[in-house]
């Protein structure tokens, strides 16, 4: 087992001594922590440094809880996940009848998505004072863009739609049925349902890169994300969440069954099912603007990952499958970045432009390549590292982001044509 400290110990300090990483990692095995420690700090005003009881904003890590909600109410006969959304949902939403509650949990709604940059959502509208029916009947409610169960589309709608009909169904505010339904009975005590409004304690503020220096990550309006994001915990919590699930308490094991059962695209219930060195496994991650975070189950073998993070510097997928491989006895891939290309500055101006107004702009400052957003508010450098191939200077990126001219010799990038080019 000593062995295998070293392994990991060596292998996530070489990873992470090329970012500059804020959180915490924790991993075990068979109730043993194998890793475990805390980077950089819970609030740079104030001088805190992250620790191992630090508490984080888990974004998308949250759906699982979502659905864990549901599935009790499942299990108590107060709803049928295989009947229409539309009977448990309040009487002013009105969605596609054919939309069952297991359509919401499994992504395959085909509901309209508005996390795009096309859309005001991001940046615009999630930033503005939240009215639940303003909300749904303003993106939410738009004609559905596929039929139901024909395909997997990853979608936050579907999880906030799961919230109200929590609450519908209850008769109480969904925090407080995650509170006192899962959160009291398994004793985590630091987690929390992030409202934007009530102070967390110990919680880790988040922060973005903008240029070179870390900001305050830019604002949202934490209600928007009820259902979806928006749950606040730590490592102890998280370790007794997968002790919940590893021993199946609290619902039956009949309704475990459908919990964990693998839909499209391995997508389980507010979970990603995965096999990996011959073991079947559950995971999901999170991100959002200045949060990176995952957890990896892998009851077979009791192992137990938890990655959270209040900057986005590491690819947190990246990390902790590496993290597997090595408790596995693989060897994981050695940690790199990428390597920087010489461009003359003549040939980084073609890039520059707007691709989108207030959303996606690529400007040259004092020789360097920024991707900028947020009105011109927010920039993140980026450098060539291919002919029209880019990485972000001051995060993980697997894949690099693509720059190039489409068939008529116009610019685009993120599928959007440089604005010059419009006219032609």
């Amino acid at each position: 087992m000593q062995a295998l400290r070293s392994n990991l110990e060596t292998y996530i300090h070489a990873y992470l001594a090329l970012w500059d990483f804020y959180g915490v990692v924790q991993v075990t095995k068979k109730g043993e922590v194998l890793f475990e420690n805390a980077y950089g700090y819970a609030n740079i005003e104030f001088g805190i440094k992250n620790d191992i009881t630090s508490c984080f904003s888990l974004a998308s890590v949250s759906k699982q809880f979502t659905a864990f909600a549901i599935m009790l109410l499942h299990d108590n006969h107060m709803l049928d996940i295989d009947k229409s959304a539309q009977l448990y949902l309040p009487a002013d939403m009105k969605i596609d009848e054919a939309i069952t509650v297991h359509h919401l949990l499994s992504h395959t709604s085909g509901l309209y998505n508005f996390y795009n940059f096309k859309d005001d959502f991001f940046a615009g509208y999630n930033r503005e004072d939240y009215s639940r029916s303003e909300f749904f009947q303003r993106y939410i409610s738009r004609k559905p863009t596929r039929p139901p169960g024909s395909v997997y589309d990853y979608n936050n709608s579907n999880y906030n739609l799961l919230a109200w009909m929590i609450e519908q169904v209850s008769g109480v505010k969904f925090d407080d049925f995650i509170r006192n339904n899962i959160f009291l009975p398994l004793d985590m005590a630091d987690s929390d349902v992030d409202d934007g409004c009530k102070p967390i304690k110990n919680r880790a503020s988040n922060y973005s890169k903008d240029f070179d220096a870390y900001i305050r990550s830019p604002y949202h309006n934490e209600k928007f994300s009820i259902g979806a994001g928006a749950i606040v915990s730590n490592c102890s919590d998280l370790h007794k969440w997968y002790a919940c699930l590893r021993d199946r308490k609290i619902l039956s094991q009949e309704t475990y069954a459908r919990f964990f059962n693998a839909n499209m695209s391995n997508y389980c219930y507010g979970l990603e099912h995965h096999h990996r060195h011959g073991t079947s496994g559950y995971s999901h991650g999170g991100d959002h603007l200045g949060i990176s975070t995952y957890v990896q189950h892998d009851f077979d073998e009791d192992i137990c990952i938890i990655i959270l993070s209040n900057i986005e510097a590491i690819d947190q997928y990246r990390l902790g499958n590496a993290i597997s491989d090595i408790l596995h006895g693989v060897d994981a891939d050695v940690p790199t970045k990428h390597e920087e290309v010489p461009v003359n500055q003549s040939l980084l101006k073609t890039y520059c432009g707007t691709y989108l107004k207030d959303k996606i702009e690529l400007e040259l400052i004092n020789g360097k390549l920024y991707f900028t957003r947020f009105s011109g508010n927010f920039h993140t450098e980026i450098y060539p590292v291919g002919e029209g191939r880019f990485a972000r200077r001051y995060s993980d990126q697997i894949q690099p982001y693509t720059i190039a001219a489409n068939e008529n010799g116009h610019m685009m990038f993120f599928g959007f044509i440089k604005e010059e080019n419009l006219a032609d």
